[in-house]
């Protein structure tokens, strides 16, 4: 009986020791994580009546911390967030080098694709993910080893419209593109989906009208589309400069689709199905706005490597990589399907949602369109399209 009761002692004793190691804070994994902004100016716009939000994307890394940390602590993951925003590359640089000085390895960049390749090449024993840039290079030529994509590249969008336009039997394009670099990629990749999916641009505009006056934009849409029968205009214009005013001006009665009128986007208002209206009530009761692209990119980005830091136990950065390009790690985004990152170039799959500004018309991959592994992968660069293997190698 005097054993039973010391043998009971001593295991009350150890274990009441262990729990109070169990809520000791120094048992728990810490995830950090770093957030690094740069939105260079846009310069003086002709649509500008209503501004995008400031801290699109901040808010969706600041979600996804508070919902990681919601779930982490019953495994003893507490996550953080470190930020750095600036108004210039090189002092996000110079904040990027002083947090990888602190010890932190994991980074959500909402940045250019300058700035990115910058951070790749400085941060090379990091994992960055991008929930800033769509740059197509960038997952097709020049993937960078230590880079993973949660924002849709341009080429995604550009095939989830062209698949629904597909469908409407809506063949005959006219493109009408702005004058900055990132007008004439999205008008790239607009290209690109036209000639894949068997479409045809009747005709090619370029907007080079250099006043600030509002009315002239709209005054001069009418003869400015004229040109042969359309179906459809198509527009590159992804700061807003003219594409506003085209809907309901144009020389035909037609819809306009592109970065203006019917938009293939990563995420919306009116994204709602599939559990996504409660995402969107916590977002709106904590960045006090809708829910943009970017906030759900950077939002899924932390959210990928909680989920990472989940099934491994730990934080290492290069083993989040090699798990996230695995076929083992298949994240829940509200979109009603399993995502994941594809191996070849580091893409999250995701299906696209087309809206216009206040309501949802359609999701891609539209039926019909198939893959021989995954529909998702019939939305931007297969495969065989990618001069690199991000799965393949680590340099």
């Amino acid at each position: 009986m005097r054993q039973i009761s010391r043998h009971l002692l001593l295991c009350a004793v150890l274990g009441y020791a262990g729990l109070g190691q169990a809520n000791n804070p120094a048992s728990e994994l810490q995830v950090r994580i770093g957030y690094l902004a740069y939105t260079p100016k846009t310069g003086p716009l002709l649509s500008n009546v209503i501004g995008e939000p400031a801290d699109a994307g901040l808010r969706g890394a600041e979600l996804g911390i508070a919902d990681s940390n919601s779930t982490g602590r019953f495994l003893k993951h507490a996550y953080s967030l470190a930020v750095a925003e600036h108004a210039d590359s090189d002092s996000l640089l110079q904040a990027a080098s002083a947090l990888h000085g602190q010890g932190v390895r994991l980074f959500v960049v909402n940045a250019p694709a300058a700035t990115l390749r910058q951070l790749s090449q400085s941060l090379d024993d990091s994992l960055l993910i991008n929930a800033g840039s769509g740059d197509d290079n960038l997952r097709q030529r020049e993937c960078l080893a230590n880079v993973l994509h949660t924002l849709p590249s341009r080429a995604m969008l550009a095939d989830a419209l062209a698949q629904f336009l597909t469908v409407r039997k809506w063949s005959r394009w006219l493109l009408i593109t702005g004058p900055t670099e990132d007008d004439q990629a999205y008008a790239a990749a607009l290209r690109r989906a036209a000639k894949r999916f068997g479409h045809s641009i009747v005709a090619e505009k370029a907007w080079s009208f250099d006043n600030d006056q509002r009315r002239s934009a709209q005054a001069e849409m009418p003869l400015f589309t004229q040109t042969k029968e359309y179906d459809v205009v198509l527009v590159a214009d992804e700061r807003g400069d003219f594409g506003e005013y085209l809907p309901y001006q144009t020389w035909y009665p037609r819809p306009v689709a592109g970065t203006q009128g019917l938009t293939p986007t990563g995420w919306h208002k009116t994204v709602e199905t599939y559990g996504a209206a409660q995402l969107q009530k916590r977002f709106e009761a904590h960045a006090q706005r809708w829910m943009n692209d970017r906030d759900f990119a950077a939002w899924i980005a932390v959210r990928s490597i909680a989920s990472a830091v989940s099934k491994l136990r730990q934080s290492d950065a290069d083993a989040i990589r090699t798990l996230a390009l695995s076929d083992q790690l298949p994240l829940d985004g509200f979109k009603g399907r399993k995502l994941s990152f594809r191996s070849w170039n580091g893409q999250l799959r995701q299906p696209i949602p087309l809206v216009h500004p206040r309501a949802l018309v359609s999701n891609s991959p539209q039926d019909g369109f198939l893959h021989p592994s995954s529909e998702l992968d019939s939305l931007g660069f297969d495969q065989p399209e990618v001069s690199c293997d991000l799965a393949g190698s680590r340099t």
